[in-house]
C-alpha cells in the first residue's frame, strides 16, 4: 500500500492531474501557493464519490519530502511544519454520486523562515492513525500535494550532478538514444529546472533540441532528481531484424560524432547551468550493406570490363583475318 501511495504521488508531483482512488475523484490534485508569513490562505478541494452509496471520507495531513533521485515523496509525519498549519473537515460524507466542496485553510505562522514546505491533504476511508517515518496507515486514501513557498530571502543554489546517456553508453547503431541527468537543490525551496538539450553532428550543425524536464518535475530543497529525456527520432524503437533496421536506418540516417548541449535555467533569479556529453552513431547495419552492395556493383562492372575486352580482342582478331 505504501509503495501504490508513493508511486501514485510522485506522479503527481511531476505532472498534476485528476486522481481516481476508491471511486473518489479529487481536484485538483496539486496545490500551488506562494504567501507571506503570517498570512492565512483559504481555498477548495472538490470531492466526487463515484459509488453508488454513502460513504465516510476522513481528514488528515502529513508533510513529506524527497529521499533518493526519484523525486518520489516521502511521508515524514505531521508533527510540525506544513502539516499543522492547514485545516479542512475531519470527516465528509458524501452520498451516492454526490459531488461537494472542501474548504481548507492553511495558517502560516509569522516567524515561519522563508522557503519551500511540503505536505499532503488526505481523504481516505479510514481514521487517521498517528505515524512518521514514511508509515501509511491501514486502508485506501488519496492524497493532494500542496506546495508552499513562504516568500523572503531565498537563495537559489543548484547545479547539475551529472548528464551522460543511459548507462554512460558512447555507442549507437541507431536511435533511440536516451540520455538522464540529475540536478541538485541545496537551496531553501523547490526548483523547477527548465531547459533544453541541444544535439549537434560533427559538421556542428543542429541535429535536435529536446526539452529538459517535459513534465515540470520538481527538485525539492536538500535533495537530487534523476531525469530522463530520449531522442527518438521519425522510426520505431522497437527490436528489429538485421535488414529491417537497416532500412530503419536508411529512412532516419544518423552518422558520426555527435554532441549533445544541456542547458538549464532554474530558480527566481533565473541561474544557468550547463554540461555536455559526446557519443558515436555508427548505423553498421545499413553501412555493411552499403559495402556489400558496392562490392556486388565492382564485381559485375569487373565482370563486364574482362567480358568487354574478351570480345573486343576477338572481333581485333577477326579483323586481320
Amino acid at each position: 500500500m505504501q509503495r501504490i501511495l508513493l508511486v501514485t504521488l510522485s506522479l503527481l508531483l511531476s505532472i498534476g492531474f485528476i486522481q481516481t482512488s476508491y471511486a473518489l475523484t479529487v481536484s485538483p490534485a496539486k496545490i500551488e501557493i506562494t504567501a507571506d508569513p503570517g498570512q492565512t490562505v483559504t481555498g477548495e478541494i472538490s470531492l466526487y464519490n463515484e459509488q453508488q452509496e454513502t460513504k465516510l471520507f476522513y481528514t488528515s495531513f502529513e508533510n513529506f519530502e524527497s529521499r533518493g533521485d526519484t523525486g518520489a515523496p516521502y511521508f515524514i509525519g505531521a508533527e510540525d511544519g506544513l502539516a499543522t498549519w492547514m485545516n479542512a473537515e475531519q470527516d465528509v460524507i458524501l452520498e451516492a454520486d454526490q459531488k461537494v466542496i472542501v474548504p481548507y485553510t492553511i495558517t502560516i505562522p509569522a516567524n515561519a523562515r522563508p522557503g519551500g514546505y511540503f505536505a499532503a491533504i488526505f481523504f481516505g476511508n479510514q481514521p487517521p492513525e498517528g505515524g512518521a517515518g514514511g508509515e501509511v496507515s491501514v486502508g485506501g486514501k488519496i492524497g493532494i500535494l500542496v506546495l508552499l513557498s513562504v516568500s523572503g530571502e531565498i537563495e537559489d543554489r543548484a547545479g547539475i550532478n551529472s548528464f551522460a546517456t543511459v548507462e554512460d553508453k558512447r555507442l549507437f547503431t541507431a536511435l533511440p538514444v536516451a540520455f538522464e541527468y540529475i540536478f541538485n537543490n541545496t537551496g531553501g525551496d523547490r526548483i523547477v529546472p527548465r531547459g533544453e538539450i541541444t544535439i549537434k553532428n560533427t559538421f556542428r550543425l543542429t541535429s535536435a533540441n529536446l526539452l529538459a524536464n517535459e513534465h515540470k518535475g520538481s527538485v525539492l530543497p536538500n535533495s537530487t532528481r534523476r531525469f530522463t529525456t530520449v531522442w527518438v527520432g521519425e522510426q520505431p524503437t522497437e527490436e528489429r531484424s538485421f535488414f529491417a533496421s537497416a532500412i530503419s536506418q536508411l529512412k532516419d540516417f544518423r552518422f558520426g560524432w555527435y554532441t549533445a548541449d544541456l542547458s538549464m535555467i532554474y530558480g527566481e533569479s533565473a541561474q544557468v547551468a550547463a554540461a555536455s556529453y559526446s557519443f558515436f552513431i555508427i548505423p553498421w547495419q545499413i553501412l555493411l550493406l552499403a559495402i556489400l552492395i558496392v562490392a556486388v556493383i565492382w564485381f559485375v562492372f569487373k565482370v563486364w570490363i574482362a567480358r568487354l575486352k574478351r570480345k573486343i580482342l576477338a572481333e581485333a582478331k577477326r579483323s586481320k583475318r
